[in-house]
């Protein structure tokens, strides 16, 4: 069984309010999106990391990792799940359905390397694992207003973060059918539970965040800044 990555990378980020994609942005001398690739190329087992991007995107050139000899790219759609498709699509080509894939978010510059490994550990194991982290905080839910109804019990709840870890064949088809079916998809693991297929959860280190406000780009330069 071969490892392959998708990359998701057509999104624009428009909670930042950057005025430019949030994985192009500046974080540590690199762009956010050059430390997310990184992290998967620096795992000898993947051969090739699908970089999902928008159509006519100005800024893919200026990275430090567009012209590394493992990473191509396709484009992607409007939804991240559409975008993920597309990136399986591509790997098709050059894959059987029998391989495997990891999927990660372009603004997730912070999971570990040991981490990846971990999940690359778990080719094979089940149909497929999830990183993540279990839920610390209280939680409660509310109604539309905001009042609180109730606690939730979180012993039971994870986080779930990227990269994650499936079959190729059988994400392309759980993702394809739960498009065509009209299915809100927000990750693989989601595509996955409604085709009916168990996946596993993976505890990783919860400065794994995904850069979507302004705050969590200096929150990722702290954990990165004491990495290096």
């Amino acid at each position: 069984m071969n490892l392959f990555a998708v990359v998701p990378a057509a999104g624009s980020g428009q909670r930042m309010g950057a005025g430019l994609p949030k994985q192009y942005l500046a974080l540590q001398g690199r762009k956010v999106i050059d430390w997310s690739v990184r992290s998967l190329l620096r795992q000898p087992e993947i051969q090739r990391v699908v970089v999902v991007l928008a159509s006519r995107d100005p800024h893919w050139q200026t990275t430090l990792v567009h012209d590394d000899p493992r990473v191509c790219t396709t484009v992607g759609g409007p939804e991240r799940a559409i975008s993920v498709l597309e990136g399986l699509k591509a790997l098709r080509v050059h894959a059987k359905e029998s391989d495997w894939v990891l999927v990660h978010d372009a603004a997730r510059p912070c999971v570990r390397e040991a981490d990846i490994q971990r999940l690359v550990e778990q080719i094979g194991q089940g149909n497929g694992t999830v990183l993540g982290a279990p839920v610390i905080d209280t939680m409660k839910r509310t109604d539309a207003t905001g009042h609180i109804l109730g606690t939730v019990d979180r012993n039971l709840l994870w986080r779930a973060f990227t990269p994650q870890l499936f079959p190729l064949g059988l994400l392309y088809k759980a993702l394809k059918d739960a498009l065509s079916a009209g299915i809100t998809v927000t990750d693989e693991a989601g595509a996955m539970e409604w085709a009916g297929y168990q996946s596993s959860m993976l505890e990783g280190a919860s400065s794994n965040i995904k850069i979507t406000r302004p705050e969590d780009l200096e929150l990722a330069a702290f954990y990165l800044s004491h990495r290096l």
